[in-house]
């Protein structure tokens, strides 16, 4: 893949500075606002706490779960109610997940990775397509998670698609070697399908 840069032991300070300067470098190409996606679980809020704290014109900031738990937002499982608490304070916009939102074009796409191949809650059970008409898909995975056995509710390949770039933060060498087998095109799981048809520059930290 020659749009794919991979930087290797990346720590939290430096994927949020790096996030920071490409969201600035997003807020500085437009007046209007900017919107991103993030994910949810346990990697990512390190991360966004320390960009919450940053000189950010967070006011013109719309930020989307990738995807959600179907609970409610103070639920502790709720994806979009923790990033709700963390950055709604700073001044951005948090949406909350559902069928009929309009989902516009991503100045970042960031996503985790499950170590099955799932981005977002797209998970292989649910056969995601990147020319699926949807952009918003209620689904159940199977198998549930134990730790989070809830229905969700998530991005589609085609609106994570609709993106400047797509960013991933990866951790472990068993997500490490699904996401290096996906480049090569050894399987066809749902992060291989994303990958497959990006075009845009992605970027994914270990």
């Amino acid at each position: 893949m020659d749009n794919l840069s991979i930087v290797e032991g990346a720590d939290d300070a430096a994927i949020a500075d790096w996030l920071a300067r490409v969201l600035a470098e997003a807020l500085a190409a437009t007046g209007g606002p900017v919107a991103i996606t993030v994910p949810g679980g346990s990697t990512p809020f390190p991360i966004l706490e320390r960009m919450a704290a940053m000189p950010l014109d967070w006011t013109r900031v719309t930020v989307w779960p990738g995807d959600d738990r179907v609970v409610p937002e103070d639920h502790p499982a709720s994806n979009t109610g923790r990033i709700r608490a963390l950055l709604e304070p700073a001044g951005a916009e948090v949406v909350t997940l559902t069928e009929m939102e309009a989902v516009p074009r991503f100045a970042i796409a960031w996503l985790g990775m499950g170590e099955d191949g799932h981005v977002a809650s797209l998970f292989p059970n649910t056969d995601p397509r990147v020319d699926e008409p949807a952009s918003i898909r209620r689904l159940t995975p199977h198998p549930l998670p134990p730790e989070a056995p809830f229905d969700r509710i998530s991005l589609t390949l085609p609106a994570l698609l609709a993106s400047d770039r797509l960013v991933f933060v990866i951790r472990g060498e068993g997500k490490r070697a699904v996401f290096d087998a996906a480049v090569r095109g050894e399987h066809d799981l749902p992060v291989a399908r994303l990958l497959g048809a990006a075009r845009q520059p992605v970027t994914c930290f270990t």
